[in-house]
């Protein structure tokens, strides 16, 4: 297994665990805490993005109704689709992030779209430059979509489709609002 960090920094020597900034209610409260965030292969693509871009991710999952992989195979052909505001283009293809790669060991499964954590010190055992986004999502089986707003997918989350959105918060019409889990 490998497990990823990105970056818009090249000289990180030791990720040094961290809470987040804004702490949010879990279940686990521990996750509000000092981490080292990690992102395991098959998920890394929702990270092939300037740090601040506000986007959705949707693929098909296990439970994934017919009809919905129906209209997902449809649409497209790719393993995931990721959409980003059409403001966030010009930055998303003049961007460089930097790929850390971690050794497994000390990390523990959040079971959650391939998050990852540790709470010890990790220096990384890879640092990979990367200057082309768009053709790293297209090598990673990720369709790019560029919208004027994200708040047309919001319905998106009412179906059987994995949906993940990340920076919502700096979305161009304000923080999208994600449904409540039901219990």
């Amino acid at each position: 297994m490998r497990l990823f960090h990105f970056s818009d920094h090249n000289d990180i020597e030791v990720f040094m665990p961290r809470p987040v900034k804004t702490p949010r209610p879990h279940e686990q409260e521990w996750l509000n805490g000092p981490l080292v965030w990690a992102i395991d292969d098959w998920h890394q693509a929702m990270y092939l993005f300037p740090r601040d871009c506000p986007r959705v991710l949707v693929w098909p999952v296990e439970t994934t109704t017919p009809e919905y992989l129906a209209a997902y195979n449809k649409m497209t052909s790719c393993r995931m689709v990721a959409h980003i505001e059409l403001g966030w283009l010009d930055r998303l293809s003049h961007a460089t992030i930097y790929r850390y790669e971690f050794a497994p060991d000390g990390f523990e499964s959040l079971g959650d779209s391939g998050m990852w954590v540790s709470s010890s010190p990790t220096m990384p055992v890879n640092v990979e430059r990367i200057d082309n986004l768009e053709k790293a999502l297209s090598d990673a089986g990720v369709e790019l979509r560029v919208l004027p707003s994200l708040t047309t997918l919001e319905p998106l989350w009412e179906t059987s489709l994995h949906v993940s959105g990340i920076r919502l918060s700096h979305a161009k019409d304000g923080p999208i609002t994600l449904p409540k889990p039901a219990n």
